[in-house]
């Protein structure tokens, strides 16, 4: 049993990409990490990279990975 002043673990599973292993376009958040496909641009964080940058899919590759949607309030802006 947990003391009573212990906090849950909120930490989410995040996956750290290699950005060594993306494309421009995937680090910039442009295109898919998965599949690459480019429009409709990716909307969903598939996980992050290094620098904790997000790194994005689109609707199918992350359904498959069993990744959530971008909560609404979130911002869906990649940094150049």
């Amino acid at each position: 049993m947990c003391k009573p002043d212990t906090t849950p673990d909120t930490a989410s599973e995040s996956y750290v990409y290699d950005p060594s292993w993306l494309s421009r376009a995937q680090r910039m958040g442009d295109a898919c990490a998965v599949c690459h496909t480019k429009w409709p641009r990716p909307r969903r964080v598939l996980g992050e990279q290094p620098d904790g940058s997000h790194v994005y899919g689109c609707d199918e590759c992350a359904g498959i990975i069993g990744h959530q949607p971008v909560p609404a309030g979130e911002p869906l802006v990649a940094a150049r």
